[in-house]
């Protein structure tokens, strides 16, 4: 045995070289990324960011903690009980003290099974209420976001940021970041009772640590990046599943299911590929470690075997039966939690993967935002003027180039022009979906720039051509979560813009079901129900986006009706193509490249033979041949 102990001790001494070599590299390579030679994001800095979630249950986890030093006693003092079992077994031995050890290993045993059991309980709900908080926070930052932000990421990447990512960083509060802590110690607790029991044995299981460390460093290198490759198609797969449902529609129309179903198997495919890399990369990485246990366990019962046959005793140690027991227990016991850390490792590398993603979209910088003092307008009268303002979706392509009107409180405005002339961002500025490049804009002589966006956007109200409808029920779309108001006051509103008329047909009235996206009623009935949770919200200043376009004849009257009605709350800007909506409005204003170029009410208007004469009386030709 004796002549085993210089190798033993060279190759020991070159696993904990090696350990320290490899953790080095690991950091110097850690904070090259964090100063940007890698473009993805550093583990120390998704640590730091998902630990900032946990920093308010410290209690929680260190209780945890403290439950898991009793369960970690059993992995420690097992192995030594059950060696001096079987020592006591091939000695002599009184029935009683066998009994005592026995009654000691069950009982470690049962505090072990309780600890565990108290260990998950407290980690689930822990970890599900810091997934809670971090879902909660990113809806909300989703929710800031500007209309710019939003219209440049699909809607199925922002679904897969708020479902799947999250809860894939789920097994990380619940189950990694302690386990991971229990498993570290018990591989520092299994070393130490090694070396109480024989050096030279823990010598040599010490000489495969540096292939332990070698092949895991390989294997976080491949497994990030095939996660993320995961993760990517996932995202891929989601937004084109979110996209292509919602048009199932023009797909059938257009008789288009063979190409797209050519699409989404593409994607799928891809999916598959990523998910098969994952799998390849762990199942090259188990078997190694494994093959390192039943390795080292060849060595142990080589070495504990001459050991023992011969009675070599050295530094004043003996291989005895118990020990070579002990032994071989702790062996399964050390390369145990460096298997459950490959798979943990494993799941760690998933996470890290969607917290990435999900950071991703919490560095999103929100384009419009609150001024460090902006201010609360409690009450708006509805004076509107825009000054010599330009804007552009993007760099050096103007929308508006120096708009200038102003709207006194009680008016009508309207805006007409043709396609792409600016109505539509006018009406978005004013609600500071986007900002402005250049100029100003004033609500009751503050500039908009100066106000809360909820302040200002709380005394606007907004009816668009196209009504979006949330699952639910009629009510619900109507109140939007509006609190104080009761039924009357909801149907009220629905008779004073002749919303009551289908209402009141309807089996469950108010209660009616509304499907996805409202596809269950008519554009017209849409629209009227747009208007009822515009007078419910009660604006000071009501938005109107053609919203009279594509309407049928009998509910254009309807809605016509319920214009005028509306025209009499407060102040009103409209944007209409058909010019007869808007007779009546008190000014109109005719945009042409971003540009007005003429405005006044109908009858001046028509009088100057300019571009809204033009424009009425090709709709008068197109009306007049129609009815003929």
């Amino acid at each position: 045995m004796y002549e085993f102990f210089p190798l033993l001790a060279v190759g020991a001494v070159l696993g904990v070289l090696s350990t320290i070599f490899i953790i080095a590299y690991l950091t110097i390579r850690k904070q090259k990324e964090a100063i940007g030679f890698d473009r993805n994001m550093d583990d120390r800095e998704i640590t730091r960011r998902l630990l900032v979630y946990a920093k308010p249950y410290w209690k929680n986890f260190a209780l945890v903690l403290c439950v898991m030093l009793f369960s970690i006693s059993y992995d420690i003092v097992a192995p030594i009980l059950m060696g001096n079992i079987v020592e006591m077994i091939k000695a002599d031995f009184a029935m009683s003290e066998l009994l005592s050890l026995v009654i000691i290993y069950a009982s470690i045993l049962i505090v072990s099974l309780i600890s565990t059991y108290v260990q998950a309980i407290v980690l689930q709900k822990t970890g599900q209420k810091i997934i809670s908080r971090i879902r909660e926070d990113l809806f909300t930052h989703i929710e800031s976001l500007s209309h710019n932000q939003l219209h440049s990421i699909p809607v199925g990447k922002l679904v897969t940021r708020v479902t799947n990512d999250t809860g894939a960083i789920s097994m990380m509060f619940t189950n990694l970041i302690v386990n991971l802590i229990k498993n570290c110690f018990i591989i520092i607790g299994v070393l130490i009772a090694m070396l109480c029991l024989n050096y030279m044995l823990t010598l040599m299981v010490l000489c495969f640590v540096p292939f332990i460390v070698l092949f895991t460093v390989v294997f976080r290198k491949f497994s990030r990046k095939a996660y993320r490759r995961t993760k990517d198609a996932t995202t891929d797969i989601n937004t084109f599943l979110s996209e292509n449902l919602s048009g199932m529609k023009i797909i059938q129309i257009f008789n288009r299911e063979e190409q797209k179903k050519d699409e989404f198997d593409a994607k799928n495919k891809k999916l598959g590929r990523s998910k098969m890399g994952e799998m390849l990369v762990f199942s090259i990485f188990r078997p190694l470690v494994y093959m390192l246990y039943v390795s080292s366990l060849l060595c142990l019962l080589y070495l504990s075997g001459r050991g023992y046959i011969n009675q070599v005793e050295f530094l004043g140690q003996t291989i005895s039966s118990g020990v070579l027991v002990s032994f071989y227990s702790f062996v399964n016991k050390f390369f145990n939690p460096i298997q459950n850390l490959a798979e943990q490792f494993n799941w760690m590398q998933s996470a890290f993967a969607s917290a990435e993603k999900i950071f991703t979209i919490f560095d999103m910088v929100p384009e419009v935002t609150d001024a460090e003092d902006a201010i609360e307008l409690e009450s708006v009268e509805g004076n509107i003027e825009f000054r010599d303002v330009w804007f552009a979706y993007k760099p050096d392509e103007w929308v508006l180039k120096g708009v200038s009107f102003k709207v006194n409180a009680g008016d009508t405005v309207a805006f007409v022009g043709s396609t792409g002339s600016g109505k539509t961002t006018i009406l978005s500025l004013l609600c500071r979906n986007y900002d402005i490049q250049k100029g100003q804009i004033f609500v009751d002589g503050h500039d908009i720039r100066t106000v809360k966006i909820s302040s200002l956007r709380r005394h606007f109200g907004q009816m668009l051509q196209d009504v979006f409808l949330f699952s639910g029920t009629i009510r619900s779309n109507i109140l939007l979560g509006l609190e104080g108001v009761d039924d009357e006051a909801v149907m009220q509103a629905c008779r004073y813009v002749n919303a009551d008329h289908f209402i009141n047909k309807l089996a469950d009235g108010l209660d009616e079901p509304v499907r996805d996206r409202g596809n269950n009623f008519s554009a017209g009935q849409r629209q009227l129900l747009s208007f009822a949770r515009t007078i419910v919200h009660k604006p000071a200043v009501m938005i109107l986006d053609e919203a009279t376009a594509n309407i049928d004849t009998e509910t254009e009257l309807l809605i016509q009706d319920s214009l005028e009605k509306m025209m009499n709350i407060g102040t009103m800007l409209m944007v209409a193509h058909r010019l007869s909506t808007i007779q009546h409005a008190d000014n109109i204003i005719v945009l042409s490249h971003g540009r007005i170029i003429e405005q006044g009410n109908h009858a001046s208007l028509l009088e100057q033979k300019g571009r809204y004469y033009d424009l009425y009386r090709m709709q008068f030709e197109k009306e007049r041949l129609l009815k003929s």
